[in-house]
C-alpha cells in the first residue's frame, strides 16, 4: 500500500489520487493552513478516470480528496484489508460552517449552480450563524468543456475570502476548483462540496445524519428520485473492476 503519516494527517493512495484519511475536522484545519484543494469524488465518477482526462487532471492537481464514497471505501478496505474511514461531503460541510474562520463576515465565498438554490442556501447560512452578502455569492454560468471564469477571479482577488466553497455538479467543481488554484495571486481554501449543502437546505432529500453515518446517502438520493439516481448508482459497479486492477495506481493504462 502507497500511504504516508505526518505530523497532522494520514494520506493515502487509491486509484492514484491522494485521499485523506482521518476526521473532517483534521482536513479541515490541513487545507485552511495554508490554502489548497479538497474533492469529493464520488463513485459513479471515478470509474471514469481511465477515460476523462479532464476530471483526472482535476483530481491530480487537488491538495487532496476526502473519501466521500461508501463504495470506494469498502472496495479498497475488503481489498487492502484496510480500515479507512468514510468521509462524507455532507460530514465535512456540516463541520466546516462550525468553523470560527468561515463565520465571520468576508471569510467565505460560495459558487452555486443557480439563483434558486443561491436563495435558499444563503437563508439556510444565515440561521446557521454564518455571515453572508448577496456579494459573497456567486451563480456559475453553463461551463463549456474547458473551463475559464475570468469573472469569477476578478471577484475573487477583489475580496480575496479564506475559503471558497463550489457547490457545483461532480466533475464540473473539481476542474473549476483547479482552474481557481492555477490562476489566482493566493490561495484560499477551496472545497468542493457538490450537493451537500443541498441535502441541508432541502433543496435535495433531506439525509438524516445516521443514514450519512451509515454510508446510505446514495440509496436515500435513489429512492427520492430513482430514475435520476438509480442509474447513476447502478454504473458505479464498475469501479469494483477498477479497483481489483489498479488498487493505489493510477488507471491510465487504457487511456
Amino acid at each position: 500500500m502507497s500511504s504516508h503519516t505526518s505530523a497532522h494527517a494520514r494520506y493515502q493512495n487509491i486509484l492514484g489520487i491522494r485521499f485523506f484519511v482521518g476526521s473532517a475536522q483534521v482536513a479541515i484545519d490541513e487545507v485552511s493552513r495554508s490554502g489548497g484543494l479538497v474533492v469529493a469524488p464520488a463513485a459513479p465518477a471515478l470509474k471514469n478516470l481511465v477515460h476523462d482526462k479532464q476530471y483526472r487532471d482535476a483530481l491530480l492537481g487537488a491538495d487532496f480528496a476526502i473519501a466521500d464514497s461508501a463504495f470506494m471505501v469498502v472496495l479498497w478496505n475488503a481489498i487492502q484489508r484496510d480500515n479507512i474511514p468514510k468521509l462524507s461531503g455532507l460530514k465535512y460541510l456540516r463541520t466546516l460552517i462550525d468553523q470560527p474562520s468561515l463565520r465571520q463576515a468576508g471569510n467565505s465565498f460560495w459558487v452555486m449552480p443557480s439563483p434558486a438554490a443561491a436563495r435558499h442556501n444563503r437563508v439556510w447560512l444565515h440561521r446557521n450563524h454564518v455571515a453572508i452578502s448577496d456579494e459573497d455569492m456567486y451563480i456559475a454560468p453553463i461551463y463549456g468543456t474547458d473551463i475559464s471564469d475570468p469573472a469569477l477571479i476578478e471577484l475573487l482577488e477583489k475580496r480575496r475570502p479564506k475559503h471558497v466553497v463550489l457547490g457545483l455538479g461532480g466533475g464540473t467543481q473539481e476542474q473549476l476548483g483547479l482552474y481557481l488554484k492555477q490562476h489566482l495571486s493566493y490561495l484560499p481554501a477551496i472545497h468542493c462540496i457538490g450537493a451537500a449543502i443541498a441535502f441541508l437546505t432541502g433543496d435535495q432529500v433531506r439525509i438524516p445524519i445516521w443514514a450519512d453515518e451509515l454510508g446510505l446517502g446514495w440509496l436515500w438520493r435513489s429512492v427520492s428520485d430513482p430514475k435520476r439516481f438509480g442509474p447513476r448508482y447502478w454504473s458505479a459497479r464498475h469501479l469494483t473492476k477498477l479497483m481489483l486492477r489498479y488498487r493505489d495506481r493510477l488507471p491510465v493504462a487504457a487511456a
